[in-house]
């Protein structure tokens, strides 16, 4: 097992921005502390050969200016919030709309662009990287002081480790997850859709025409959410106007906040499979529909359908949806998930 740290960047305040590096196991997974964000992730194939299968950036600035949120950790609240706002103990708290008239990920700038607190340590046959951040009350429009602390590591079992921990002095709604987008074939090598795909759902969050909840799930039998038993992604483009593919939460079978199966990837052509646990309730599946142009790492150009993403998380709008499993928490009761992304041939 090893770690390495190196200089990634410097921020126009001049504060420096590092690269991670774990290596245990047949894995090698780079992060950066500016938006506790995933660069890397070299996975071997059937045949020896090693492959990068996360989308990113060559360098700093591609996270500076990061649209699609490309492996960043998303918070206080993943996915979006209906007209950028809610209300606690009858209390409105408005946020910044940035999709819409909704928020998205917590607006213009969540957690993803800002530079975290980090180091690196060994624990238990793992080597791991703890990242840290304050928000401040008021921060984005949530109330209350919040510590963040998300630790991400790699086992000699060639596990990616993900716990994310909140501390928040008022109530407040927290959602944290990692925007990750997979191409298990090796970043830049083509779309997804040969991909397949399970998810350990029977329901899913149905939604209206701007990704919001309608407060109802729906069973994914007989429809095309129904990866219960895997099958390939296929295009989505005339399946889910106006989504052009797939962007919903899938309710994960099994108690939450236990640790439980949650969906797995494979990819025929390197023998590539990818298996995610989560104790959350939700995983949002997303397969790129609006990567339009992104210039990535070593020349590489995302288009529609380069990555998928696999979000555990709760369920978008929850802090406006009283039948989801709730996502407040506050001074009796703290933030705490974990997820879980193995990998085989």
């Amino acid at each position: 097992m090893k770690i390495n740290k190196k200089r990634f960047g410097v921020l126009s305040n001049g504060e420096k921005v590092k690269l991670w590096t774990l290596s245990a196991g047949d894995l090698e997974l780079s992060l950066t502390d500016y938006g506790a964000s995933w660069t890397s992730l070299i996975v071997p194939s059937r045949n020896g050969s090693k492959d990068d299968v996360l989308l990113g950036y060559s360098n700093l600035d591609g996270y500076l200016y990061n649209e699609p949120f490309i492996g960043v950790t998303v918070g206080r609240f993943a996915n979006r919030i209906k007209d950028a706002s809610f209300y606690i103990q009858g209390k409105k708290y408005n946020l910044h709309a940035n999709d819409g008239k909704n928020s998205l990920h917590s607006g213009p700038r969540g957690f993803d662009k800002l530079l975290w607190k980090s180091e690196s340590y060994e624990e238990d046959g793992g080597v791991y990287v703890r990242f840290e951040l304050k928000s401040q009350d008021g921060d984005c429009g949530f109330p209350g002081n919040l510590k963040a602390v998300v630790c991400y590591g790699l086992t000699k079992s060639n596990e990616i480790i993900c716990d994310y921990f909140a501390k928040v002095d008022q109530l407040c709604p927290v959602n944290l997850t990692n925007h990750a987008y997979f191409n298990l074939a090796g970043e830049g090598k083509g779309d997804i859709l040969s991909h397949e795909v399970l998810i350990n759902s029977s329901e899913y969050v149905q939604v209206d025409g701007s990704c919001i909840p309608t407060g109802c799930l729906i069973p994914v039998d007989k429809t095309h959410f129904d990866f219960r038993e895997r099958r390939k992604i296929t295009n989505g483009s005339s399946l889910f106007k106006p989504f052009k593919g797939y962007d919903h939460c899938f309710a994960v079978d099994g108690e939450t906040g236990k640790l439980r199966p949650c969906a797995e990837v494979y990819e025929p052509g390197s023998g590539r499979l990818m298996k995610v646990s989560t104790t959350q309730p939700g995983v949002q599946f997303y397969t790129g529909n609006h990567l339009k142009s992104v210039n990535g790492k070593q020349g590489s150009c995302y288009v529609k359908y380069s990555g998928f993403c696999l979000e555990t998380q709760r369920f978008p709008d929850t802090p406006n949806q009283k039948s989801f499993p709730s996502c407040i928490f506050g001074p009796d009761k703290d933030y705490h998930e974990r997820s879980v992304f193995s990998f085989s041939v």
